[in-house]
């Protein structure tokens, strides 16, 4: 695994801050990791921001939808994907219910994803509902990613990953969740799913630096799914995402190879096998011979 110059051993660490002071200018590519493999190779990659999303609940898990994970699973995979991130910021998604039923819960619980997943930032969705917890989050200083438009843990209320804001009203009402996530001190914004249109208002009219996924070029930085990016996850491939490879095809394709050869006696090969040396050798064989 090849380290990319991005990301050379003397490269600084991405912070917060750094993020946020990104606004208008160099695009901000992030992408999403749920263990060591995937966020080492995230991290390699150059991505500034690496999200351990609750996606992981469909890609990794095999859910229908983001609501199933837990706490806990995700405190595991963000622990993991830790120990391969170096120099991205890696940033925790608190999953379905772990920050809505009150302040004191989404505190408690944005602190976990620091001190027990090691992660630098938390995701929260939701724009004006949850801004007392932004707050209380903010204040106590653990850097919070905001996340509006096509909010998957609201799918129930949605009928469905649909996108948001098309009519002006819808883009007004996103327009006020964002203002209000900015004053309550987010470092950045994720808006998906929505017309570019509304993403480029958006985008204007705060200071924080705006993630696009589904939103167009406006936006002043983009995230994909991990697996959606390597062409690995088929089941659900939304319109905005552009698959770079096919690496299920060539990952299924691989192990058929594997699997036929073992059948076939064609593996382990020679090449594959270890062997005693001679004089071990001989001291077996006597083993051998004095068992009969």
């Amino acid at each position: 695994m090849s380290v990319h110059s991005t990301t050379s051993g003397d490269a600084k660490p991405v912070t917060a801050p750094g993020i946020r002071a990104r606004k208008g200018e160099t695009p901000i590519a992030c992408i999403t990791a749920y263990d060591y493999c995937t966020g080492l190779i995230a991290d390699q990659s150059g991505a500034d921001l690496i999200l351990v999303g609750d996606s992981v609940a469909m890609v990794v898990l095999g859910h229908e939808d983001t609501l199933s994970v837990t706490m806990d699973e995700m405190l595991h995979h963000t622990r993991a994907a830790s120990r391969g991130v170096k120099r991205g910021l890696l940033v925790g998604d608190m999953p379905f219910l772990s920050y809505n039923v009150s302040v004191e819960q989404a505190l408690t619980n944005a602190g976990r994803f620091l001190s027990e997943g090691r992660a630098k930032a938390v995701k929260l969705e939701g724009g004006q509902t949850v801004v007392p917890q932004v707050k209380a989050i903010v204040d106590a200083g653990i850097p919070v990613l905001g996340h509006i438009g096509l909010t998957p843990q609201h799918v129930a209320r949605f009928g469905g990953f649909k996108a948001q804001a098309k009519t002006a009203d819808g883009v007004k009402a996103l327009l006020d969740d964002a203002l209000a996530l900015e004053e309550a001190g987010v470092f950045a914004i994720v808006i998906e799913a929505v017309p570019e249109e509304a993403a480029q208002l958006i985008t204007e009219a705060v200071s924080v630096p705006t993630i696009g996924i589904g939103a167009g070029p406006v936006t002043d930085g983009q995230i994909l799914v991990y697996h959606d990016v390597l062409g690995m996850f088929d089941k659900f491939t939304p319109k905005f995402v552009r698959r770079y490879a096919e690496l299920g095809e060539l990952s299924t394709e691989t192990l058929r190879r594997y699997c036929e050869d073992v059948r076939h006696g064609h593996f382990p090969a020679e090449k594959h096998t270890l062997h005693m040396g001679e004089e071990e050798l001989g001291k077996l064989k006597k083993i051998k011979k004095a068992k009969r």
